[in-house]
């Protein structure tokens, strides 16, 4: 049957094309979107949030709220998002993890307008693919950690799959976040949780040989960034309402982590956890698990079975971060009392657990090699990072793309990493596949973050689908600030 109802904006659309051309002068086509209401509205303001009673901090926020309201679009229905940005800073709005054009992106790197300060933008797009993504803030914060993802500029986004994404009873979104960042000078970042945990030793070699000569000419290690407050959707552990679940119950949790430079964990103790999709794309083989791991900008979509009546702590494995906050209370129906914690067992987190078994990965039409390396407390004592032995202009100007690509063609990015510190590495408006970790084939899973270990090797695999400027980079803000970017074009 005909549909018989139509939404405003394509009212405004087909009535305007039927009256004629000398309807759609400038001025006439102005007013009409002036008064079309955009699908949805975003405002980038800065607003006071209460993390725990008496415990009031004030950032940059998503319609004054931390955090920003969860979205939920259906996958290939076009929409139309105004982004009001009531700061006295020019603002972008990334949409991570969607396949969309550079006009909307949200990275000056890739070309996109910025928000003006106390103006507006309206974009419109079609988003895809279905699943978990989110929308940040894509401001370099350098030195000011009260800018870019230092703030509470993040959001979840879900986008409804066209089919039945699978068995549960409901859904609950959760948004890891610390804040009130201080600095440090740094030290070596446990990585004791990644699987495999083979190093390469030239590469280590190289590293360490760096950091000596550096530290025998007296310079101190570079910057590292520390947090007073942690937070599950704005509150610190038991504050806020609890997760409240029934026996029986099969709970689909949507896990973001929006540190702008923590790697989380999380566990909830006497459940395991089913995961389903990695950064919103289902994975080939679910698995079941203690402990999730998410680098900075991942997402896990992972089903839990409500078997063990009781009120528990779903928190970090890290006591001090879970003390200070990185926890929240689940509590079954007609149960009440102290929140309960117990460490699992020792687990290491593996990203080929959840891979096709046995399958391998097509050989791609082309491979870049990329060696990425720190030059410690090289940038007023803030570490610089380099891709192939180059660091990405600090300044925001569009800098010239590093590597071609051409259209249609399977391209294989082979990361080495000359660096003690763990990466999240980024894609823009691609999801690439993960194809060799540390020497162990993988196929099947698809992501747009993926943590690569300190002195290891990562391959990932990525078809170029989506021209345009694509920005590529670390998702460690310190690291993206300090020349860990490059940009690809389509030729």
């Amino acid at each position: 049957m005909e549909r018989l109802v139509q939404s405003r904006r394509e009212f405004l659309q087909t009535s305007g094309l039927a009256a004629g051309a000398l309807l759609l002068s400038p001025e006439n086509l102005l007013a009409a979107e002036a008064e079309a209401t955009a699908d949805y509205t975003l405002r980038i303001k800065a607003a006071p949030i209460e993390i725990a009673p008496h415990q009031i901090l004030s950032t940059i926020t998503y319609n004054g709220q931390f955090p920003g309201p969860l979205i939920r679009f259906k996958e290939g229905q076009q929409v139309t998002v105004d982004i009001f940005n009531e700061t006295d800073t020019p603002e972008q709005l990334h949409w991570h993890g969607q396949k969309v054009s550079t006009d909307v992106d949200g990275a000056a790197e890739e070309g996109t307008p910025y928000i003006p300060a106390h103006g507006k933008r309206r974009i419109t797009f079609t988003p895809n693919p279905a699943g978990l993504r989110f929308y940040h803030t894509h401001n370099r914060a350098g030195a000011d950690l009260a800018a870019g993802q230092y703030s509470g500029q993040v959001g979840p986004v879900y986008i409804e799959q066209k089919e039945n994404p699978g068995r549960y009873d409901r859904e609950v979104f959760l948004v890891l976040k610390e804040f009130e960042p201080t600095l440090s000078r740094g030290g070596d970042m446990s990585q004791d949780f990644l699987s495999p945990s083979v190093v390469d030793k030239a590469l280590m070699e190289t590293g360490e040989v760096a950091m000596k000569a550096s530290l025998a000419k007296g310079m101190p290690h570079g910057y590292e960034v520390g947090y007073k407050f942690f937070t599950i959707n704005g509150w610190m552990l038991g504050h806020g309402e609890p997760i409240r679940v029934k026996q029986g119950e099969r709970v689909l949790f949507h896990i973001l982590n929006g540190s702008a430079t923590e790697i989380r964990s999380l566990a909830l103790p006497g459940h395991s956890f089913e995961v389903i999709a990695l950064d919103g794309n289902p994975v080939p083989s679910p698995a079941q698990i203690p402990v999730l791991w998410l680098g900075t900008a991942e997402r896990i979509s992972a089903a839990v079975e409500m078997n063990r009546p009781g009120v528990w702590i779903l928190g970090d494995l890290a006591d001090d971060d879970r003390h200070h906050g990185m926890g929240i209370v689940v509590e079954y129906a007609g149960h009440k009392g102290k929140p309960q914690w117990a460490a699992p067992k020792p687990f290491r987190w593996d990203y080929t657990r959840f891979a096709k078994p046995g399958a391998s990965a097509p050989e791609p039409d082309e491979t870049y090699d990329m060696t990425f390396a720190k030059d410690n407390a090289a940038e007023e004592g803030f570490n610089r990072w380099t891709i192939n032995g180059v660091a990405y202009a600090m300044s925001n100007e569009i800098a010239l793309a590093s590597f071609h690509l051409k259209q249609g063609k399977r391209y294989r990015l082979r990361m080495r990493n000359a660096s003690d510190d763990i990466h999240p590495i980024h894609l823009h408006r691609h999801s690439f596949e993960l194809t060799n970790l540390a020497g162990r084939k993988s196929a099947g899973v698809l992501k747009d973050v993926v943590m690569l270990g300190g002195y290891q090797e990562l391959d990932v695999d990525f078809v170029a689908d989506n021209p345009g400027l694509t920005l590529f980079h670390c998702h460690q803000q310190l690291h993206m600030d300090f020349g860990f970017m490059t940009l690809f074009d389509y030729v």
